[in-house]
C-alpha cells in the first residue's frame, strides 16, 4: 500500500492553454502579438487596435478587418483635408492703381 497521492492534472495558464491549442490546430488563428504603438490621435489609435480583432480569426476574415481599418484611416486623412484652414491672402491681381 502507498502513501502517495495520485497527480492530478493541474489547471494551464491561459497562455499555456493558447499554446497547447495552436500546438494542436496549426492551421487555428493565433495572435501574432504586433505591437501598436499610440499615434495620441485618438481616432487612428481606435483604428489599429481594431487590428487585434484580426488575432482571433481566421485567415479569410482578416480581408474585413483590415478593409475596415484601411477605411477608417483613410477617413481620417480625408477628415483632415476638409479642415478649414487660415484664410488666404487677398490676392492684388486684377486690380489696377
Amino acid at each position: 500500500m502507498s502513501d502517495t497521492v495520485p497527480e492530478t492534472e493541474s489547471p494551464q495558464a491561459p497562455e499555456e492553454a493558447e499554446r497547447a491549442g495552436a500546438e494542436a490546430d496549426p492551421a487555428a488563428p493565433a495572435p501574432l502579438h504586433v505591437p501598436r504603438t499610440p499615434t495620441g490621435d485618438a481616432e487612428v489609435d481606435a483604428h489599429l487596435e481594431r487590428l487585434a480583432d484580426a488575432d482571433h480569426l481566421a485567415t479569410d476574415g482578416h480581408v474585413e478587418v483590415y478593409e475596415d481599418v484601411h477605411r477608417g484611416l483613410r477617413d481620417a486623412l480625408t477628415a483632415l483635408d476638409a479642415r478649414p484652414g487660415p484664410p488666404a491672402p487677398p490676392s492684388s491681381y486684377g486690380t489696377r492703381s
